[in-house]
């Protein structure tokens, strides 16, 4: 009897064990057989030539997962130039960044190209706000932000919606398009969160970013992620055009 009993157990022991390498070994066999993620490939270079005018729609890239803030690279939209950013903005937050003709709107952070508008169809008599940035890209970053820059000259080769940037590089030249005719050339620099494709009375900025700008001229990393959730929360239902309506 006792030797039957001691069988038993050797054989439930057996199975037990046999079940404990199939499963080790099937798990094994998995491991060794996922291959590692694919790298990423790079986004294209800096560009500061050519640029493309010729004229599209508008459209909207899809918005991306923000990534952590403190693994974020900020960037002065304005490279290779000297440029002075206005501390004050009429009527809602931006800044105007004046600089010469030609110089470069960079992208400030890594992310995706989000809204292009290559044509300049801004009328004085009527001043209609969507049309007074004349020239523009916008971009949401990879820390969720959307940053806007307009009265562009022209936008650079290869920039459209859902095209990956990297920060400082070229989205577009500076120009004095839109109701910066009637101004020296400049930069407007807009700060939001991402909209659907249109909404310009967002996109044109709705925190204020001269702080943002002061930090990344002189190098120093400061993020504009909490700022932009709290005025969100504040703006709470959008219900449209407030001015130049």
């Amino acid at each position: 009897m006792r030797r039957s009993l001691l069988a038993v157990f050797l054989a439930a022991a057996a199975v037990i064990t046999a079940a404990g390498l199939v499963a080790l070994s099937s798990a094994g066999v998995f491991d060794s057989s996922e291959s590692d993620p694919p790298a990423a490939q790079s986004p294209p270079a800096p560009s500061t030539v050519p640029v493309s005018t010729e004229p599209t729609a508008t459209a909207t890239a899809t918005a991306t997962t923000p990534l952590p803030t403190a693994k974020i690279r900020y960037v002065f939209p304005v490279g290779g130039c000297k440029a002075s950013a206005s501390q004050s903005h009429h009527d809602y937050p931006a800044s105007d960044i004046f600089a010469a003709k030609g110089c470069r709107f960079v992208s400030p952070v890594d992310g995706r190209v989000d809204e292009v508008l290559r044509v300049d169809a801004w009328d004085q008599n009527s001043n209609v706000g969507r049309d007074r940035g004349g020239v523009s890209v916008s971009v949401v970053g990879v820390d969720g932000v959307r940053y806007y820059g307009s009265h562009l000259s022209a936008i650079a080769g290869g920039i459209k919606p859902g095209v990956r940037v990297k920060a400082g590089q070229t989205l577009g030249l500076i120009g004095n398009t839109g109701s910066a005719r009637v101004t020296p050339p400049h930069l407007h620099f807009g700060i939001s969160w991402p909209t659907a494709a249109g909404v310009w009375w967002i996109r044109r900025g709705a925190v204020s970013p001269q702080a943002y700008l002061n930090a990344w001229r002189d190098g120093r990393q400061l993020s504009p992620v909490a700022a932009v959730a709290k005025a969100r929360r504040a703006h709470g239902v959008d219900r449209g055009c407030r001015s130049y309506c």
